[in-house]
C-alpha cells in the first residue's frame, strides 16, 4: 500500500520521465498514471508507474515509467476462458531497460531484488536500447528492470486484464491500494 503523498510524488516523477522521453501527455493523463507497488510496500525497488492510453475489448496501449533500478516483478499473462492470454510487445523509448525471459544466463546488467532469488526465475537477460522492441507470447514468464537513469517503454498488447496476471512472488497483490492520509 502507498500513501496519497507517495502516489502524487510518483505520478509527478513518472510524468517527468515520460516528458524526458519526448512524449507529450496531457494534464488529465498525468493524473491518471497508476502507481503500482504490487502490494509489496517497496515502490522504489519493486513497482511501476503505468499510464493506460487505450483499453478496448481487443487492444491495450500503455506507457510505463520505471524509476532508477525499479523492477516490475516476474509475471505472466494466463489464459482467460477461450483467450490464450495477453500477447504483449514492449518498445523501449528512453533510459536503460533490462528484460528477463525464461532460460539460463548470467544477469550482468541488472540484479534480482535482495531476498527475492526464489521468485525471479527468468535469467535470460536482454539489454534493450531505445528503439528496441520484443514480443512475449501469452503465458511467457518475464520481468524487467530500469537501469541507473530509469526508463520509459510502451506496452502494446491484446486485451489487458492486469488483475488476472500471475506472479511468481505469492506476496504480490496487483490491486492498487492507496491509504488516505
Amino acid at each position: 500500500m502507498i500513501t496519497r503523498e507517495q502516489q502524487r510524488e510518483a505520478r509527478k516523477k513518472a510524468a517527468q520521465f515520460i516528458t524526458n522521453a519526448g512524449i507529450q501527455i496531457t494534464e488529465e493523463e498525468k493524473g491518471r498514471i497508476e502507481v503500482v507497488d504490487f502490494g509489496l510496500n517497496r515502490l522504489e525497488k519493486e513497482g511501476a508507474q503505468i499510464l493506460t492510453l487505450v483499453q478496448t475489448e481487443r487492444i491495450s496501449v500503455k506507457l510505463l515509467a520505471l524509476f532508477p533500478y525499479q523492477t516490475e516483478p516476474e509475471h505472466w499473462h494466463p489464459p482467460v476462458g477461450n483467450d490464450p492470454g495477453k500477447e504483449e510487445t514492449v518498445r523501449h523509448v528512453w533510459g536503460d531497460l533490462y528484460f528477463y525471459l525464461p532460460g539460463d544466463g548470467k544477469i550482468a546488467s541488472g540484479f534480482i531484488p535482495e531476498g527475492k532469488e526464489a521468485v525471479y526465475t527468468c535469467r535470460k537477460e536482454l539489454v534493450l536500447a531505445p528503439g528496441d522492441q520484443l514480443t512475449c507470447s501469452p503465458g511467457t514468464k518475464h520481468w524487467f528492470q530500469a537501469g541507473p537513469q530509469g526508463c520509459v517503454l510502451y506496452s502494446y498488447s491484446t486485451i489487458a486484464r492486469d488483475a488476472l496476471d500471475q506472479f511468481s512472488d505469492p506476496g504480490v497483490d496487483r490491486i492498487i491500494r492507496v491509504a488516505d492520509e
